[in-house]
């Protein structure tokens, strides 16, 4: 299949700083500040009111957050000894720098921790200013953090809902928590649709891991139901994204505006046509991986735009 290629034979190995921040995943930390405008998007229509500097804070924690979990989850994989032996894809397998560079692990670590600890700092910052009931899904999301690679990867429901839990409530919630101390229908409504795509995207990711994964104990659904059912889990997942957005709207916890979440269906449509006809040709499906991103994306945007465009001026 076509891979991402290792770096080329007699070629100069990255430096420690360069490595540090690639075991970030940079090109995947785009749905924090969606996650986060989704969630600001839900208190504006609320007639909430907050600051930009805020909200731009609230981004900064979220990044911080994802960076450190995807670096934690770079370290282990190349402890576990899973870097060495993954075939890597532009969306799975994880980025391979520290196999490029194994000298730069111990740095990689600390910063993943320092991140982690950036992340908790802003939280508590906004708990203070705020009240406490931001306290329950940052510790949450702690604790998604930091047990996600060695533990609930081992759980395979888990290891499905987890990555959804700490984009969707987590973050939806938690940043209208952080920006106004309050919540309210709206955010835990539109938090529905990153909590179905974000856990979908890991899961159609899983798919070129599965045989790497099992030699480190790893356990997820592709693995325990097989490539095609884990696609059909994926389809019935979205499925019930667009359902609570429709229901939401129904009940009026989401304005009407809300639907042009709808508009990606044609992308779901095309997504679970390409999960399920390629579920076992890892290289046929590549570009089903590709449209699961821009899916994944672009219906919480959407979302958001609706929310911010029904707002009250």
């Amino acid at each position: 299949m076509n891979v991402q290629s290792e770096s080329g034979g007699g070629s100069r190995p990255p430096g420690i700083v360069v490595t540090v921040l690639a075991t970030w995943r940079p090109k995947f930390l785009l749905l924090p500040p969606l996650c986060v405008a989704l969630g600001a998007a839900a208190a504006r229509w609320s007639g909430l009111s907050f600051s930009t500097v805020d909200a731009l804070w609230v981004v900064l924690g979220a990044l911080a957050a994802h960076a450190s979990v995807n670096g934690l989850n770079e370290w282990h994989d190349f402890k576990t000894g899973l870097d060495a032996q993954t075939l890597r894809t532009p969306f799975s397998g994880g980025s391979g720098a520290l196999v490029a560079l194994p000298s730069a692990a111990p740095a990689a670590l600390v910063a993943a921790l320092l991140l982690l600890a950036l992340a908790a700092a802003v939280g508590l910052l906004f708990m203070l200013r705020q009240g406490p009931a931001l306290l329950p899904l940052g510790l949450a999301g702690v604790v998604l953090v930091v047990a996600y690679t060695p533990w609930i990867t081992h759980w395979p429901w888990a290891c499905l809902l987890a990555p959804g839990l700490g984009f969707g409530p987590f973050m939806v919630v938690g940043a209208q928590l952080a920006l106004t101390g309050q919540h309210g229908a709206a955010a835990w409504a539109a938090s529905v649709v990153p909590l179905a795509g974000v856990s979908g995207l890991l899961l159609l990711n899983q798919f070129p891991d599965v045989d790497a994964d099992r030699q480190v104990g790893r356990r997820h659904l592709p693995m325990l139901l097989g490539r095609p059912q884990a696609a059909r889990v994926w389809a019935v997942l979205q499925g019930g994204g667009y359902a609570g957005l429709v229901a939401a709207v129904a009940l009026h916890a989401l304005p009407v505006a809300a639907l042009l979440g709808l508009l990606t269906l044609p992308l779901a449509l095309a997504v679970a046509r390409g999960a399920l006809a390629h579920a076992d040709d890892l290289g046929a499906l590549l570009p089903t991986l590709g449209l699961n991103v821009a899916y994944t994306l672009a219906t919480p945007a959407l979302v958001a735009l609706g929310l911010f465009m029904a707002a009250p001026r």
